[in-house]
């Protein structure tokens, strides 16, 4: 059997993620956030006011569809070309403390959990997976 998240549109459902993040008294953006770049390749910190709940939403979805996910493997994905110049571009990571600080936060929300047995990184409590899979999300037809 299909899970549903699969079926979903990923923008859609990251979106309506995000709004219930909101919700959770643990997901706070630290006062830090407002002004610390995602990665070194960027020029500036990021301008979206949700910006937060739009990433921890996208790390919560990373973990739901990978299974077991450590920071570094989250740091490449969310990483990018630094622009060099005359030289030609060099992929960076992107910042591990945001991403750790929204994994110890979805830890006190006991939606993940640490695992250090064969794989090591951490995955969805079941608490996590059901929270995922009540997300609803608008269909437009079109």
């Amino acid at each position: 059997m299909v899970k549903e998240i699969f079926l979903k549109d990923a923008q859609k459902y990251n979106s309506s993620l995000a709004e219930e993040l909101k919700k959770i008294p643990e997901f706070n953006p630290p006062e830090w956030s407002y002004f610390v770049k995602t990665s070194c390749s960027k020029q500036r910190p990021p301008e979206e006011v949700d910006f937060w709940y739009k990433r921890a939403a996208s790390v919560l979805r990373k973990i739901y569809l990978k299974g077991v996910i450590g920071v570094q493997k989250l740091r490449k994905f969310y990483g990018s070309k630094k622009k060099k110049g005359v030289k030609p571009p060099k992929f960076k990571k992107a910042s591990g403390k945001i991403i750790r600080t929204i994994l110890q936060q979805a830890e006190k929300a006991g939606f993940v959990e640490k695992v250090d047995k064969f794989q090591h990184g951490r995955r969805l409590t079941k608490k996590g997976r059901d929270f995922l899979d009540s997300i609803k999300v608008e269909e437009t037809n079109g």
